[in-house]
């Protein structure tokens, strides 16, 4: 009731764009999304177009048509790396930027789902349903979470035209309840356009124990952290062998790789020798760095003369996140400072080590002959992350429970950030500091904080200037109709006998050959996510003063700036005063490409309402689950949903062997989960909590061989401080309570993505530190584990479930 009547305040705010509000809601009541209304730059209003029925037909790519290789970082603002004038050291991309170039207004949509969405489809995000990340859809046309038929994937229209496909790393746009081995695999990669993939899909993962898939079926990491493993590495091997594999039957075909690095986004993992590279690199702070890299990137011209740098903090405290607050550095004490400076040489030798692994594949092309004619675009996807919240976390999964960090807690993990017993996060005043000179930072759409972004192109045979700036205002939507015109194909208007949207951007290929000022060809781009607006126009931009996962609706009451960006490239000085026309203007503006593009309503509630809210499924929500071993895991968003209620898990084994050992049942990790298993001959029953110590743990007596009804139950009795659910537990051993005490769940999820639920093994990071992954069950069998989440009293389960073990 609390979800809906929020989403019901927010409706309000569809009255900005009048039109909008019945176009809508007509279609929310509906159920039959309507194409959008693209004006601006297409003057086109395809729910009034006539179709162009002419059939679509595949050719050969043209002659001599490019190579073309796409990196894409995460969580990275304009002000970390050295091409840029920061103190991350980036040998690859330097050398990139050296023989092309590097843009200083390249924008993005602030989140990472719909920044990739617009990258592979050339549309704005809520066209393609991605109104945020993929787990926080709601069901409104452009907040569905699914990309849809009429917007045809770059790949797809690549693939037919004679060009293999590859993707690596990230794929945050597949629906929650699709990412299961069960599930429709039509929005995978390899149903996008795509030949092959190799990678993770989800929003994070660990970067030590990655939850990989290959193609269309999950896999286990080929090695172990302990022989080398990071998933940096990983990729850079599997892209050079797809390449490699390419050209050995294949040869005339050009190639189009999307690498999607895990890099930067938490947690961030590297290898100790390359966080050691910036010991003391960071002790300054994030206030110093702010003004250091603010006149090294005026120096490089990334930054015109003059710019102002934004203050910290710059919400009112009536409008502002406190998760998003950054403590001044002069405020925090020895043991802040010291654990602050280390998540930054964290996430530093994140980047450069992911980098170096990258310059493996540029090698490979160079000493191959592929390079020459291979277009490399390395850019990232929305700015800096703030999710660290003001104290930084050992375990980014906290944010996404609303729990707050403990300095105590935190310091006792310092030496092993960035190793595979962490799941660190720098706090937000890096966020702010990497996102130099602008204000906020990831999932502010209104300030160049979440949204401005590095872009650089190098092609050695296609470009001439060797190392130049290029200023043009610009937007991922443009890539896509950059790439296309390069080579020599167009998006059409009829795909797999679906009308297409048009292509919302324009290219930027006349770039290649401008001055490094001269103007830009766009006109317009609109933003929006997570309750926060803005649009730029012509060099002027308007930005609503509201903050995202605050939950404080009343879009309808903001209040707007005005900044003039062609002078003012820092969005420092409000215009609003001066120029009242010229901001009521942009406001309209706002409205209009609000309802062309399916933008409304919007929402602003907490992460962890909008990650938990109920969604349909191809499988109604169910109150008991049975699983069997052997079974791949099962991800979060379809497995059985234990949060804020009482559950039991019930498990039929036979213990055959004395020693018999391992997992029954595990969910999660070690930074959150549960997990049932044997050790020392007793049954063992963790729940680890966002992996805060000591674990929560039940202990049985020692079991001998035999046949076992196993199992726990937690009764819920309320809820704590930050959500969480309160209650007690029950170990038991057929219908005997063999231990029992209090108990504390998380209120959100595990994990973003991955770590599912496993019978009979721990697939990746184990839950407790009781045993090590796989922890793979022996000694015995295990028949079947039940979990439930109705009120039926365990003791009459375990009736149940013995009368069927007895039937075995």
């Amino acid at each position: 009731m609390k979800t809906h009547a929020r989403m019901f305040v927010m409706l309000p705010v569809i009255s900005l764009a009048l039109s909008g509000m019945l176009s809508s809601m007509a279609i929310a009541q509906s159920g039959q999304p309507s194409p959008p209304t693209f004006k601006g730059v297409i003057d086109l209003d395809v729910r009034k177009s006539t179709p162009d029925w002419t059939p679509y037909i595949p050719k050969k790519a043209p002659e001599g048509a490019p190579n073309v290789l796409f990196i894409l970082y995460d969580d990275t603002g304009l002000a970390a790396w050295s091409p840029y004038g920061g103190r991350i050291n980036m040998p690859t991309l330097d050398k990139l930027a050296a023989g092309g170039l590097t843009y200083t207004q390249f924008h993005t949509a602030a989140l990472c789902s719909p920044t990739r969405s617009i990258i592979q489809t050339g549309r704005n995000h809520h066209v393609n349903g991605m109104a945020s990340i993929t787990e926080g859809a709601n069901g409104f046309p452009g907040a569905h979470g699914r990309m849809p038929d009429q917007a045809a994937t770059l790949a797809e229209i690549l693939q037919d035209n004679g060009y293999s496909t590859f993707w690596l790393g990230k794929n945050h746009n597949v629906a929650e309840q699709d990412v299961a081995s069960g599930a429709s695999r039509k929005l995978w990669p390899l149903q996008k356009g795509f030949d092959r993939f190799y990678g993770f899909i989800g929003g994070e993962t660990n970067q030590w124990y990655p939850d990989l898939v290959e193609d269309n079926h999950f896999i286990e990491p080929p090695y172990s952290p302990e022989q080398g493993y990071h998933l940096s590495k990983d990729l850079a091997d599997q892209a050079i062998t797809m390449i490699r594999d390419q050209k050995a039957t294949n040869p005339s075909r050009p190639w189009y790789m999307w690498y999607n690095s895990g890099a930067n986004h938490a947690p961030h993992h590297a290898p100790q020798e390359y966080i050691a590279k910036y010991k003391g690199k960071f002790d300054d702070g994030y206030d110093a760095y702010r003004t250091w890299v603010l006149a090294r990137m005026i120096d490089k011209g990334v930054l015109p003369k003059g710019t102002q740098l934004t203050p910290f903090n710059p919400l009112p405290d009536d409008v502002a996140n406190k998760a998003d607050h950054v403590r001044p550095w002069d405020s925090l004490n020895a043991d802040e400072k010291k654990l602050f400076s280390h998540m930054a040489e964290v996430y530093a030798g994140f980047s450069e080590y992911t980098d170096v692994q990258i310059g493996r594949i540029i090698d490979y092309l160079r000493e191959s002959g592929q390079l020459e004619n291979t277009i490399v675009l390395y850019a990232a996807d929305n700015g800096a992350s703030g999710e660290g919240t003001p104290n930084g976390s050992v375990n980014e999964n906290k944010f996404f429970n609303n729990y707050p960090d403990d300095l105590a807690e935190n310091m006792k993990a310092l030496n092993d950030l960035g190793g595979p017993n962490s799941y660190p996060h720098y706090p937000t005043g890096w966020a702010a500091a990497f996102s130099t000179p602008f204000k906020m930072f990831k999932r502010y759409s209104q300030y160049a904080g979440g949204t401005s972004d590095p872009l650089v192109i190098a092609w050695p045979k296609g470009i001439k200037a060797r190392g130049e700036i290029r200023d043009q205002y610009h937007h991922a939507v443009d890539i896509v109709p950059t790439l296309l015109e390069i080579i020599g194909l167009e998006m059409p208007k009829l795909y797999h006998g679906v009308e297409q949207y048009p292509l919302a951007g324009v290219s930027m290929r006349y770039t290649f050959d401008a001055a490094p000022h001269d103007p830009t060809r766009k006109r317009r781009q609109y933003y929006a996510m997570l309750g926060t607006r803005g649009i730029w126009e012509d060099g002027w931009k308007a930005a609503a003063v509201h903050a995202p996962f605050t939950g404080k609706g009343n879009f309808d009451k903001d209040r707007w700036e005005l900044y003039h960006v062609d002078a003012d490239r820092s969005e420092s000085t409000d215009l609003a005063k001066q120029y009242p026309d010229k901001l009521q203007a942009l406001i309209k503006a706002w409205a209009e490409e609000a309802d062309k593009n399916m933008v409304l309503p919007i929402d602003d509630r907490s992460a962890a309402e909008q990650l938990g809210v109920e969604r349909p499924t191809e499988e109604a929500a169910r109150e008991r689950y049975v699983y069997y071993p052997g079974t791949s895991p099962v991800p979060e968003g379809v497995a059985v949903n234990v949060r804020n209620r009482s559950y039991k898990v019930l498990a039929n084994i036979e213990i055959t062997d004395p020693n018999a050992s391992g997992v029954i049942f595990a969910h999660g990790s070690r930074f959150g989960g549960h997990s049932l298993f044997i050790k020392d001959k007793k049954l063992y029953y963790v729940y680890n909590f966002l992996g805060i110590k000591p674990e929560q743990k039940f202990v049985s007596e020692q079991l001998k061989p035999g046949k076992y009804t196993v199992g726990m139950e937690f009764v819920r009795e309320g809820s704590g401080q930050h959500g969480e659910s309160l209650g007690k537990t029950k170990l038991y051993v057929n219908d005997k309570v063999v231990a029992e005490g209090p108990m504390r769940t998380q209120p959100g999820k595990f994990t973003l993505s991955g770590d599912g639920l496993c019978i009979g093994y721990d697939s990746g990071d184990a839950v407790s530190q009781e045993y090590n992954s796989p922890g793979k069950f022996i000694g015995g069998t295990i028949f079947a584990v039940g979990v439930t989440v109705e009120k039926t009293q365990y003791v009459d389960l375990e009736k149940e479930a013995a009368r069927a073990l007895a039937n075995d």
